[in-house]
């Protein structure tokens, strides 16, 4: 068996000898697509196969002529490639060895023949074949002092590359010394380049000789100049070691030398300095006294220690807290409230809170810092009031966003015996800001959140607490800090996620939204002269009419702050500002006419009342994130058994609304004047248009039950009465809430007459005096005092129709 191998191994070692003039290569040839290497004639490489297709050619190759065309892919992630998916150029092949592995693969060893240009691919037999034609290199005439002076070239090109590190295998060196051949010596350079595929496609697609050894030094000469740089980086990071380890050899030896003399180390000129700053520190016992036991400490360690630079790094936050520096307050409140009025229209109960504050400030210096919680929807203003008061005090001011917080040491630090231990972010701040007086502002604290690493909000409570906080105990610091000279300010979206105990500590303060004409006003004294600026324009470049803004509010935005007004003008802004670029130089005047074209049509459609009065539909009014908006509440009845059926997204207390309605209704059937009969011989359905959006709450139920009274006994509804009240089964008129978002949007909707319940007479205060004036409101304790107010009597058909003749 050992005798035939070596039979055949001497056979097919002839065959490559000679084999451009013996080897007869047939037309059609089996196919090995190969994904991420390009064999060039000359080359032996080890390929391993897996697909079933190119198995099938190599057994076809063994048992026929041993030759297989070799063609690479264009991209190696396809799995079953077609004819546009491999290169035109590929080589022929011999299989010289094939061994079949354990895990289904296939091992050969092949040698590049002769390149082959692919004619036509073939896919209908088990494996790939395709019809070659064979591309012969021309032959070499006699040799030109170029093609010499190139060769040489390429060789000193190959030694220099083996002396810089790259690794090519002598035997490959010892070829490249004795091959005379340009062709030869070219495809022998490109196999040990470590050439991307498609440069080695390119060079094998080369055919003249000469030209492909000019391609190959090129890309020889790249290799070595990257060689170069690797060798000088490599030499230079050498040389820096051997630096670092003289100098550190040269430090231990002036060590030695102090030692002896008896003169002061590094680390204890640091202690000195800690001592000189501890000295002019005026501290609580309990801190002075673990700040010398730290520095003590210090002065006993090894300077190379680890410990060593802990304890350092504790006594640099310590010294780096603002113990004893406090800002100047700005006690005019003259001065104060202009700041405040110049940052921010309207919000006058917050305004008037801070004056008052300061107010108390210049009286009495030992006052503690309010803890006060802006409660709003998004984009009122919450955090640039924070600002704002910072500015107004003469404070500074640090910003702590709370959203998704989960760890407790974000709050109160990590201990000390923790790799990478700091202090929590309130110390953070605190050392940031640079005084122990700051404004301290919480965002978004309605989003903190809880897990097995603590309560962020637990936490929270010893900071937001002025009968604790002048003690906070952070766990990196382990002393006491003051914070009660700081103003916290918290921000919240929502009331209802915050735990009752956090939110016991806080003075809540509502910042329900704007209305039209705040926003207005917001609009022109901050937002407009805001966006012109940022977008590089001024006042003779471009003019906002009033008009404009008002219509940008109405139809383009619906929010209860201004971001998306603030964004809408923005828009405009660029616009003009693009036509300014262009080459425009007259001013562009924007007025309510114009918009249109500047932020195509309305986005927004605006709550509008029926047009005419109807039996069954009742006006309301629903509070929202975005302000307020009125809704309509239909019923009917059809034939059937009593059933009820409530429609429009509604949630369970909504629903309960209706039934409570409904079982009013049944119960005074006969003072209402209804037909005890329609509720046993009738389904009654109630729906709330808008189904996509949900909807509960129980200020619904006293138009529910107009509604229904309004089917049962065949009286219209009033058109321009909204409504808003919760019902109870004895007919009375509960209070509810929203009352400034829900009496705005029933103005914004054009409604001249407002049903509301008694106990909300005194939130009638926040509502502005104009709209006060154009409605008119009627405040019941009972539900028949609304059917009074709103249901038409009765009216004979015959004299309805006269009276419109």
């Amino acid at each position: 068996m050992a005798k035939k191998e070596n039979e055949v191994d001497s056979n097919l070692e002839d065959m490559i000898e000679d084999r451009e003039h013996k080897l007869n290569i047939p037309d059609v040839l089996p196919v090995l697509m190969l994904r991420d290497i390009v064999v060039f004639p000359y080359m032996v490489v080890p390929l391993f196969v897996g697909r079933e297709k190119s198995k099938n050619a190599i057994d076809h190759s063994l048992s026929s002529h041993r030759m297989i065309l070799l063609l690479t892919q264009k991209d190696m992630e396809v799995e079953d490639p077609k004819t546009e998916d491999v290169y035109e150029y590929g080589t022929v092949a011999l299989v010289m060895r094939m061994l079949k592995l354990p895990d289904g693969r296939v091992r050969i060893l092949a040698q590049g023949l002769v390149r082959a240009k692919l004619k036509e691919l073939y896919e209908d037999k088990p494996y790939f074949s395709a019809k070659v034609n064979v591309q012969h290199e021309p032959e070499e005439e006699t040799k030109s002092i170029e093609l010499e002076a190139m060769l040489r070239n390429v060789r000193d090109g190959l030694d220099q590359a083996s002396t810089l590190g790259k690794n090519i295998p002598p035997e490959v060196m010892i070829i490249a010394a004795n091959v005379e051949e340009s062709g030869r010596l070219a495809d022998l350079t490109a196999a040990n380049l470590e050439l991307k595929v498609e440069d080695a496609q390119s060079l094998l697609e080369v055919i003249d000789p000469f030209q492909r050894l000019k391609k190959v030094f090129e890309h020889l000469t790249k290799e070595l100049e990257l060689l170069a740089v690797q060798s000088k980086i490599s030499s230079e990071a050498k040389g820096e070691m051997d630096k670092l380890q003289r100098q550190y050899f040269l430090r231990q030896q002036m060590k030695a030398i102090q030692k002896e003399l008896g003169e002061g180390t590094e680390i204890q000129e640091e202690i000195n300095t800690y001592q000189e700053q501890l000295k002019k520190l005026k501290l609580a016992v309990e801190v002075r006294e673990e700040l010398e036991k730290q520095i003590s400490r210090l002065s006993q360690m090894h300077p190379e220690s680890a410990e060593t630079a802990v304890v350092r790094n504790y006594l640099d936050w310590m010294f780096a807290l603002p113990w004893n520096k406090t800002t100047v307050d700005n006690l005019d409140l003259k001065k104060a409230k202009q700041i405040l009025d110049e940052d921010h229209y309207g919000l006058d109960k917050v305004k008037e809170r801070i004056i008052e504050y300061l107010g108390v400030r210049k009286l009495s210096r030992k006052i503690k810092g309010p803890i006060l919680c802006f409660v709003g929807p998004p984009g009122v203003g919450k955090t640039s009031l924070g600002r704002s008061i910072a500015r107004a005090l003469g404070r500074k001011f640090y910003r702590m966003s709370l959203g998704g917080v989960r760890d407790e040491a974000e709050i109160r630090g990590h201990r000390r015996t923790y790799v990478g231990a700091m202090p929590g972010r309130i110390i953070q701040g605190i050392r940031r800001c640079g005084s122990n007086n700051p404004v301290f502002m919480m965002d978004e604290v309605d989003k903190i959140g809880a897990d097995f690493r603590g309560d962020p909000s637990s936490a929270l409570l010893e900071v937001l607490d002025p009968e604790q906080n002048f003690s906070f105990r952070d766990h990196y610091l382990g002393v006491p800090y003051d914070l009660s000279k700081a103003m916290f300010i918290t921000t919240a979206n929502l009331l209802d996620p915050i735990q009752p105990a956090f939110k016991d500590r806080m003075e809540i303060l509502q910042l329900p939204g704007y209305t039209e004409e705040e926003k207005l006003q917001i609009a022109v004294r901050h937002l407009v002269p805001k966006q012109i600026q940022e977008n590089a324009l001024n006042d003779d470049l471009i003019s906002i009419a009033n008009g404009a803004i008002q219509k940008i509010i109405s139809l383009y935005t619906r929010e209860a702050g201004v971001r998306n007004l603030e964004r809408e003008i923005a828009a405009v802004c660029r616009k003009v500002a693009r036509k300014v670029a262009e080459g425009k130089t007259t001013k562009t005047r924007i007025t309510a006419q114009s918009i249109e074209k500047y932020l195509g049509p309305a986005k927004i459609f605006r709550d509008q009342l029926l047009k005419k009065d109807q039996v069954g539909v009742a006006t309301g009014v629903a509070w929202t994130a975005a302000g307020g908006e009125i809704l309509f509440v239909e019923a009917t009845k059809v034939k059937g058994k009593g059933l009820l059926s409530l429609t429009g997204s509604l949630g369970d207390v909504m629903k309960e609304s209706g039934q409570a309605a409904l079982t009013y209704a049944r119960a005074r059937a006969q003072e209402l004047g209804i037909d005890s009969r329609i509720f046993s011989q009738n389904d009654i359905h109630i729906h709330v248009p808008e189904g996509a959006i949900p909807k509960d709450g129980p200020s619904a139920g006293v138009t529910m039950a107009v509604s229904l009274v309004s089917v049962f006994t065949n009286r219209m509804v009033k058109r321009d009465v909204a409504m808003s009240g919760e019902i109870t089964l004895r007919g009375h008129v509960l209070p509810v809430g929203g009352i400034k978002e829900k009496v705005l949007a029933a103005q914004r909707a054009g409604v001249k007459k407002m049903i509301l319940p008694s106990a909300t007479k005194k939130d009638l205060i926040d509502i502005p005096k104009k709209v006060l004036k154009d409605m008119e409101f009627i405040f019941v304790e009972e539900i028949t005092e609304v059917f009074e107010h709103a249901l038409l009597p009765v009216a004979p058909a015959k004299t309805k129709t006269t009276s419109h003749k």
